[in-house]
């Protein structure tokens, strides 16, 4: 459980239940719809709502029991970013989104999941 000021730090990703070795920063986004303003030539008249995707993008550490191949067909899963402050974003019906590249370095493989739908669970 996250402490009381605590903002930041330690985070937990888990592909339908299954935990994965986050790394560093992660960013997600969940998917309402952006607004963006309409010009005339006149002046300002208002603003459109164009729709996001939602996603949840940073990198993972490969490891002996991690597939990639399964990792980059994944469809119709359910992630979870579990942050530092308590809060949970849960990703829908989510899909491998990246190329699927992998570091040799540390171990990297840069992770970039989309889905259907997201939310913040607190």
């Amino acid at each position: 459980m996250a402490g009381k000021n605590r903002i930041g730090g330690i985070i937990a990703l888990k592909l339908n239940g299954d935990m994965y070795f986050a790394k560093g920063n992660f960013t997600y986004n969940l998917g309402k719809p952006k607004k963006e303003g309409v010009v005339g030539s006149d002046r300002v008249h208002g603003y459109k709502e164009v729709p996001q995707v939602p996603f949840i993008e940073g990198e993972i550490t490969d490891r002996n029991e991690l597939n990639l191949e399964d990792l980059v067909t994944l469809d119709d899963a359910t992630a979870t970013l579990e942050l530092a402050n308590g809060k949970v974003i849960m990703l829908r019906e989510a899909w491998y989104a990246g190329e699927g590249t992998g570091n040799t370095e540390e171990g990297n493989i840069a992770l970039r999941l989309e889905g259907m739908s997201a939310e913040e669970v607190r």
